[in-house]
């Protein structure tokens, strides 16, 4: 599922079919379907995680992304049934922590606590959900 698709679902909508133009990764287009994350399948999730891993660094300090906002709670727990933080890969698991690292206490950051707060619910040592 597209963020485009995720978005629909979200308006209660039809789910469009994948365009490859309208559809493109952009800074735009993370902005305009951020609501479409919560609705993406775990295989979906997967093939956007890197970008949006990407776009929340490149955006440490802008605190307008809607984006990065709906891109951190996805990093929440519960996990989802199927799951998409069983399905990570060591690699996967190891990226999200470097970045939510990142936004947590890097000076410039302004996604400090919603970064620590899925550092401290999942992903951190010692977390609160396993």
């Amino acid at each position: 599922m597209s963020l485009r698709g995720g978005n629909a679902v979200d308006d209660h909508a039809p789910v469009p079919p994948f365009d490859a133009v309208l559809d493109q990764i952009t800074p735009e287009y993370f902005e305009m379907y951020f609501w479409g994350i919560s609705h993406l399948d775990a295989e979906s999730w997967r093939f956007y995680l890197p970008h949006l891993l990407r776009y929340a660094l490149d955006n440490i300090a802008s605190p307008e992304s809607n984006a990065i906002d709906a891109f951190l709670y996805s990093l929440r727990p519960p996990d989802r049934t199927p799951p998409r933080f069983g399905a990570l890969t060591p690699a996967e698991e190891t990226a999200i922590v470097a970045t939510l690292d990142q936004l947590a206490f890097s000076d410039e950051s302004v996604w400090k606590e919603p970064a620590m707060i899925a550092l401290e619910e999942y992903w951190a040592p010692g977390a609160n959900y396993p």
